[in-house]
């Protein structure tokens, strides 16, 4: 739900100091084209230039009343519900103006904080695989500060993962965070990236093929490798697999082919399409949603992300695509959770959620268990299957 300040923001009524240190910190044509905005925890500040008042439009609704300023500056403030995305515009004269989608709002466990000591990312390093001839790949890895050799770690891969190298991407933040307050296990996180043979990007053949070479690659080269530097847990319930769009689907292929070695699936913006699909040959990822319901059921825990503005292209629809494999998961008595939002094609809501996926893909964990049965939760139970309902015609 989204909550508005009552108090819009002006320079010229006193705006306050922070607020106008954030406004001189926005780009100067981002306010000009009515795209800039500033936030922190869910607390939003919107400014935009222009001689005519424009109304400002938040998640499709009319959102707080901006207030003007001697130079022409319009400035509102608004709280806006964390752990999601938004969207916002304006409109002048009737017309809409400017706006961006894919807004994240952050909160609290996705900001530094006093006193949580910080996990240590490794150089990069590279790996020339066997199981894929001539690939090669980069990877990190991320070792929060609690690791202890005497005491083996959880693991987490991380698709695509050079992504999440950059402190700036928030997702160091809330492993540091989740650890320090014991919401996650210590954990081990392998950042690998797609790889390359020559001058060739592999990604979709290592990502959308629906075989199991992949996680053999991940568990007969990438774990070793990183074993042999870190003491690791070696029971799929103590492991987890993480993606976005090819390598949503990628994460949840290692867990169908192997759910004895990785239990927990996180797959945001899941390109469960036919990207591989060769008619006769071989099977692609939208085929999942069928096996799913036909297919002797996996003991595995799934965290799917996607967004009804998701791309519709030759390969299939990724909203569709994601609803559906809810409802089979749903169907067969999966442990699953569909988070599904507003969003496009990008890691923003993900990005935003992420806190809520790390502590729902590992909660109830047991460092003292090797496998844990995983059953679907009495409140996904009782809820109806996902329907579509046509919002943009």
């Amino acid at each position: 739900m989204i909550r508005f300040l009552l108090t819009s923001l002006s320079l010229s009524l006193g705006l306050s100091i922070l607020a106008a240190q954030t406004i001189d910190a926005m780009k100067s044509a981002d306010i000009d084209a009515g795209t800039a905005f500033a936030s922190d925890q869910g607390k939003f500040l919107f400014a935009i230039r222009m001689e005519r008042e424009p109304r400002l439009f938040v998640d499709e609704v009319p959102g707080p009343k901006l207030a003007r300023s001697a130079d022409g500056l319009w400035t509102a403030k608004a709280t806006l519900e964390t752990g999601t995305v938004h969207s916002f515009h304006y409109e002048v004269d009737g017309k809409k103006f400017g706006g961006r989608s894919d807004v994240p709002a952050f909160g609290p466990d996705s900001y530094e904080r006093a006193g949580v000591p910080k996990g240590k990312l490794s150089e990069k390093m590279v790996h020339t695989s066997k199981i894929y001839p001539g690939l090669v790949s980069d990877y990190w890895t991320y070792v929060p500060a609690q690791y202890d050799a005497a005491k083996p770690a959880a693991v987490m891969v991380w698709q695509d993962g050079q992504g999440l190298t950059s402190r700036e991407g928030r997702s160091q933040i809330v492993f540091d965070n989740l650890t320090q307050d014991k919401k996650i296990p210590v954990m081990i996180h392998i950042f690998i990236s797609p790889g390359k043979v020559g001058d060739k990007a592999w990604r979709s053949i290592e990502y959308d093929t629906m075989n199991d070479t992949y996680v053999k690659f991940l568990l007969e080269e990438i774990l070793p490798e990183v074993g042999k530097k870190y003491s690791l847990r070696k029971d799929g319930y103590s492991r987890a697999i993480a993606g976005g769009s090819s390598g949503g689907i990628c994460a949840f292929s290692a867990a169908w082919f192997k759910p004895d070695e990785f239990s927990r699936v996180l797959s945001r913006i899941g390109s469960f399409t036919s990207i591989q699909w060769k008619p006769g040959v071989i099977d692609g990822g939208n085929v999942y949603p069928n096996k799913i319901r036909k297919e002797p059921k996996r003991n595995i825990r799934v965290w799917l992300q996607d967004g009804w503005n998701d791309l519709e292209n030759n390969h299939g629809s990724w909203p569709l695509q994601n609803i559906q494999m809810a409802n089979s998961l749903k169907m067969t008595g999966y442990d699953f959770h569909l988070s599904f939002g507003r969003g496009t094609h990008n890691g923003a809501h993900g990005s935003a959620e992420l806190p809520r996926e790390l502590v729902w893909l590992w909660r109830n964990y047991d460092a003292a268990k090797t496998s844990q049965q995983f059953e679907q939760e009495a409140e996904e139970k009782a809820k109806p299957m996902f329907r579509v309902n046509i919002i943009n015609r």
